[in-house]
């Protein structure tokens, strides 16, 4: 069910709401947190809607959208959209879109729609603040998540991502190198048991994921880390033995060579966004290891 709510107020919103839930026995007491998608354009609106309603599966949500353009001084103007029962996941939808000099009150727009007693998250699928835990949208949430691969420039993006850390911040392109980083730990967890003395990770200039990578290697080893451009791979460099896990960069299965053994073909697909998404609203805590690997990302030697 989608609902048009053109020039309206919160109070007419939460109404409408309130309405539509009653119509079907609906409840909230079934949500685990409030979700805020911050977006300003179209572009991605929809792709994210549809992770986040896949994503609610596991934490069902209320999930927020709020679409600002740059604040004028034009009368202000709030448009909504609901979008509820199927259309929504296993939460339900509050689109927001803020006009004029309503747009740089974001924040107050987004506060009667929060569910009381729950967790507040917020979510930048394409350009992020330099701060998040600074923006107002930001100061409202326990966990704030980007994605440097939406940005116009990915390596300046996720490299920026340091000077604004704050606990509770990660970006989903953290969150696509998880099977990478353990199926890397996985294959060291085995003799010789020997120290890395260096590392290669190639792949695209486009992919923020791997630049990370990188940072978290460097955060664990003291021997060099290379970001190279070229075929998608990662090799590290023991005394006795050579690492690799390489995969086609369009491809599902990866390869894990290691000198002197047989390779062995391993399930590597690309993570999407959804996926990524609800791992990390897994958990609300302070992930350590990836403000780390942003540290990390500052010896890595590119070339």
């Amino acid at each position: 069910m989608i609902v048009e709510l053109p020039d309206t107020s919160t109070t007419a919103i939460n109404k409408e709401l309130n309405q539509l839930r009653e119509q079907v026995g609906a409840a909230t007491t079934g949500r685990v947190l409030s979700l805020i998608i911050a977006v300003k354009s179209d572009a991605l609106l929809d792709e994210s809607i549809a992770a986040a309603n896949i994503a609610s599966q596991e934490h069902p949500s209320r999930v927020i959208v709020v679409l600002t353009g740059e604040a004028d001084d034009t009368p202000g103007r709030l448009d909504a959209q609901l979008r509820m029962f199927g259309d929504a996941g296993a939460g339900e939808v509050v689109v927001l879109r803020l006009c004029g000099a309503l747009a740089a009150h974001a924040d107050a727009v987004v506060v009667p729609f929060l569910l009381p007693d729950i967790p507040v998250v917020a979510w930048w699928p394409e350009a992020a603040p330099a701060s998040p835990a600074d923006d107002p949208l930001g100061a409202l949430a326990v966990r704030r998540i980007t994605d440097a691969t939406n940005s116009p420039d990915p390596l300046s993006a996720i490299r920026s991502r340091l000077d604004g850390y704050r606990a509770g911040d990660t970006d989903l392109s953290w969150s696509r190198i998880t099977y990478w980083r353990a199926l890397l730990a996985s294959a060291l967890d085995q003799p010789p048991y020997e120290p890395i003395n260096s590392a290669l990770v190639s792949g695209l200039s486009t992919e923020p994921a791997l630049d990370i990578l990188a940072g978290w290697l460097a955060s664990r080893i003291d021997g060099p880390v290379r970001r190279a451009v070229g075929e998608l791979k990662i090799e590290l460099a023991r005394d006795s033995e050579t690492v690799t896990l390489s995969r086609p960069q369009d491809g599902v299965i990866a390869t894990l060579s290691r000198t002197g053994r047989p390779d062995a073909l391993l399930p590597l697909p690309r993570r999407d966004t959804a996926e990524c998404l609800a791992e990390d609203l897994r958990r609300l805590d302070q992930d350590v290891i990836y403000g780390a690997a942003l540290r990390g990302i500052e010896r890595v030697e590119y070339q």
